[in-house]
Protein backbone atom coordinates (compact mmCIF):
# COMPACT_ATOMS: atom_id res chain seq x y z
CA UNK A 1 0.00 0.00 0.00
CA UNK A 2 1.35 3.72 -0.93
CA UNK A 3 2.42 5.90 1.81
CA UNK A 4 -0.79 8.32 2.43
CA UNK A 5 -0.46 11.89 3.60
CA UNK A 6 -2.65 13.10 6.51
CA UNK A 7 -3.90 16.34 5.61
CA UNK A 8 -6.13 18.25 8.41
CA UNK A 9 -9.49 19.83 7.21
CA UNK A 10 -9.43 23.56 7.03
CA UNK A 11 -12.74 23.76 7.66
CA UNK A 12 -13.35 21.36 10.78
CA UNK A 13 -9.66 19.85 11.37
CA UNK A 14 -10.38 16.27 10.86
CA UNK A 15 -7.60 14.13 9.61
CA UNK A 16 -8.42 12.99 6.16
CA UNK A 17 -5.65 10.39 4.47
CA UNK A 18 -4.90 11.24 0.94
CA UNK A 19 -2.57 9.11 -1.29
CA UNK A 20 0.53 11.57 -2.62
CA UNK A 21 -0.95 10.37 -6.11
CA UNK A 22 -3.96 12.44 -5.60
CA UNK A 23 -2.96 15.71 -3.70
CA UNK A 24 -3.46 17.35 -7.25
CA UNK A 25 -7.25 16.25 -7.50
CA UNK A 26 -8.87 18.87 -5.53
CA UNK A 27 -9.70 16.37 -2.37
CA UNK A 28 -12.35 17.27 0.20
CA UNK A 29 -13.12 16.04 3.70
CA UNK A 30 -14.22 12.71 4.82
CA UNK A 31 -16.27 14.51 7.52
CA UNK A 32 -17.64 17.73 6.52
CA UNK A 33 -17.34 17.27 2.73
CA UNK A 34 -15.56 20.53 1.68
CA UNK A 35 -12.16 21.07 -0.04
CA UNK A 36 -8.92 20.45 1.77
CA UNK A 37 -7.26 23.24 0.00
CA UNK A 38 -8.11 26.56 -0.61
CA UNK A 39 -5.12 28.05 -2.46
CA UNK A 40 -4.29 30.84 -0.14
CA UNK A 41 -2.93 30.87 3.53
CA UNK A 42 -5.09 29.36 6.60
CA UNK A 43 -5.63 31.93 9.76
CA UNK A 44 -4.35 29.16 12.42
CA UNK A 45 -5.50 29.60 16.21
CA UNK A 46 -3.49 26.89 18.58
CA UNK A 47 -5.61 24.37 17.62
CA UNK A 48 -5.43 24.56 13.81
CA UNK A 49 -1.54 24.64 13.88
CA UNK A 50 -1.79 21.40 16.19
CA UNK A 51 -4.10 20.04 13.80
CA UNK A 52 -2.26 21.07 10.77
CA UNK A 53 1.60 20.74 12.08
CA UNK A 54 1.50 18.31 15.06
CA UNK A 55 -1.00 15.74 13.39
CA UNK A 56 -0.62 16.48 9.39
CA UNK A 57 2.08 14.74 7.48
CA UNK A 58 2.56 17.56 4.87
CA UNK A 59 5.00 20.64 5.06
CA UNK A 60 3.72 23.42 6.59
CA UNK A 61 4.87 27.16 6.13
CA UNK A 62 3.87 29.44 8.85
CA UNK A 63 4.35 32.88 8.82
CA UNK A 64 4.05 34.45 12.61
CA UNK A 65 2.81 38.09 12.11
CA UNK A 66 1.19 40.54 13.13
CA UNK A 67 -1.95 43.46 12.48
CA UNK A 68 0.23 46.40 13.72
CA UNK A 69 3.20 45.43 11.74
CA UNK A 70 4.05 47.14 8.51
CA UNK A 71 6.67 44.73 6.88
CA UNK A 72 3.98 41.67 7.56
CA UNK A 73 1.29 44.00 5.82
CA UNK A 74 3.53 44.47 3.11
CA UNK A 75 4.20 40.47 2.98
CA UNK A 76 0.76 39.24 3.10
CA UNK A 77 -0.48 39.37 -0.53
CA UNK A 78 3.28 37.80 -1.78
CA UNK A 79 2.30 34.83 1.20
CA UNK A 80 -1.04 34.60 -0.22
CA UNK A 81 0.41 34.33 -3.79
CA UNK A 82 3.11 31.60 -2.82
CA UNK A 83 0.32 29.93 -1.50
CA UNK A 84 -1.18 29.45 -5.09
CA UNK A 85 2.17 28.23 -6.11
CA UNK A 86 3.15 26.03 -3.24
CA UNK A 87 -0.47 24.24 -2.59
CA UNK A 88 -1.17 20.97 -2.56
CA UNK A 89 2.11 20.15 -1.27
CA UNK A 90 3.27 22.73 1.36
CA UNK A 91 0.34 23.73 3.89
CA UNK A 92 0.50 27.81 4.60
CA UNK A 93 -0.82 28.98 7.97
CA UNK A 94 -1.00 32.49 9.38
CA UNK A 95 -0.61 32.64 13.08
CA UNK A 96 -1.29 36.45 14.79
CA UNK A 97 1.01 36.78 17.49
CA UNK A 98 -1.25 39.04 19.09
CA UNK A 99 -4.44 36.70 19.17
CA UNK A 100 -1.83 33.50 20.12
CA UNK A 101 0.59 35.03 22.11
CA UNK A 102 1.45 31.16 23.63
CA UNK A 103 2.24 30.08 20.46
CA UNK A 104 4.96 32.75 19.36
CA UNK A 105 6.38 31.94 22.67
CA UNK A 106 6.79 28.67 22.35
CA UNK A 107 8.22 28.99 18.94
CA UNK A 108 10.51 31.92 20.37
CA UNK A 109 9.55 34.32 17.84
CA UNK A 110 11.58 37.54 18.66
CA UNK A 111 10.78 39.29 15.22
CA UNK A 112 7.93 39.13 12.68
CA UNK A 113 7.06 38.28 10.35
CA UNK A 114 9.23 35.14 10.98
CA UNK A 115 8.14 32.12 8.63
CA UNK A 116 9.28 28.87 10.23
CA UNK A 117 8.69 25.92 7.69
CA UNK A 118 7.64 22.10 9.67
CA UNK A 119 8.31 18.78 8.50
CA UNK A 120 6.64 15.62 10.48
CA UNK A 121 6.08 18.39 13.54
CA UNK A 122 9.06 19.54 13.39
CA UNK A 123 10.63 22.89 12.68
CA UNK A 124 13.76 22.37 9.94
CA UNK A 125 14.11 26.19 9.17
CA UNK A 126 13.63 29.98 9.79
CA UNK A 127 13.64 33.20 8.42
CA UNK A 128 12.49 36.49 9.38
CA UNK A 129 11.98 39.63 7.54
CA UNK A 130 9.60 40.04 4.24
CA UNK A 131 9.61 38.13 1.19
CA UNK A 132 8.57 38.47 -2.22
CA UNK A 133 6.11 35.46 -3.64
CA UNK A 134 9.05 34.29 -5.77
CA UNK A 135 11.06 33.90 -3.08
CA UNK A 136 8.66 32.43 -0.70
CA UNK A 137 8.32 29.80 -2.72
CA UNK A 138 11.86 29.15 -3.71
CA UNK A 139 12.30 29.44 0.23
CA UNK A 140 9.84 27.04 1.22
CA UNK A 141 10.88 24.24 -1.15
CA UNK A 142 14.52 23.97 0.16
Amino acid sequence: MDRQEIIACPHCLAANRVGPNRLSDAPHCGKCHKALFLGKPLDANAAAFTAHVGKGTLPVLVDFWAPWCGPCKMMAPAYAEAAVKLEPFIRLLKVNTEQEPALATAHDIRSIPTMMLFVGGREVRRVSGAMDSRRIAEWAKG
